[in-house]
């Protein structure tokens, strides 16, 4: 990679890094509990992954009045934060990530996490992991509006000087693909998370990956402006 090229891979974190859905469709649960409700099932709740709060609330329950979807949320927010706080919490990563981001990074890219978790939430799961220190910028859903609005990317860029065509989203769900579009960088679509892949394919993705050991040559294809299809 030329010296003064700057090269930036920005990646989803639930469902893309990591495994969270059955935390995230626990808490889910606990808090309708909370407010009265039946338990959302649970391919509902992974179909908003990625959304912020509010619109998953009113896309789980269309006609919640504001102030009771307001309960949900905190309630969400709550439910998520006691979980984290328990010994047996697990929010695996998918196989293959850390050697992947080693390749990236090696190869002279910048890292970068664009999520609709919220920023307490993102830096308690990298640090968990270990990976908090791998991400030279962080856009989170409390930062921004949601998904698929191109803001998440666009700051990301700006804080790293990166051009749109040197700039890849890394995601598994039609929100990350359609927002890439939006913004006019490179979309990868992964098949490991909460979007079937005819769905990330129709929403826009350059290519699919089934596998994270798949994403370095998905990724320097797309710099080359070249298919990896």
């Amino acid at each position: 990679m030329s010296a003064d090229r700057t090269r930036l891979a920005v990646f989803d974190c639930d469902g893309t890094l990591v495994d969270s859905q059955h935390a995230i469709v626990a808490a889910m649960n606990s808090a309708f509990a909370a407010e009265g409700l039946a338990a959302p099932h649970p391919e509902a709740v992974r179909r908003v992954i990625g959304l912020p709060l509010h619109e998953c609330t009113t896309r789980l329950i269309p006609d919640l009045p504001a102030e009771r979807c307001e309960r949900l949320v905190e309630a969400y927010k709550e439910a998520f934060f006691a979980q984290r706080q328990r010994p047996d919490h697990h929010e695996p990563l998918f196989d293959g990530v850390v050697p992947a981001l080693d390749a990236l990074e090696a190869s002279g890219w910048l890292l970068g996490i664009a999520t609709g978790k919220a920023k307490r939430g993102l830096v308690a799961v990298l640090e968990r992991h270990g990976l908090l220190r791998r991400f030279i910028t962080m856009q989170c859903g409390d930062m921004h509006p949601g998904k698929p609005h191109p803001s998440m990317i666009e700051q990301a860029r700006a804080e790293t000087g990166a051009a749109a065509a040197d700039t890849v989203m890394i995601g598994d769900t039609t929100f990350d693909m359609l927002m890439a579009r939006s913004a006019g960088v490179h979309p990868i679509g992964v098949e490991w998370g909460y979007h079937p892949p005819e769905e990330l394919n129709e929403a826009g993705a350059h290519t699919l990956v089934s596998a994270f050991t798949q994403v370095p040559e998905a990724v320097f294809c797309c710099g080359r402006g070249q298919s990896c299809d």
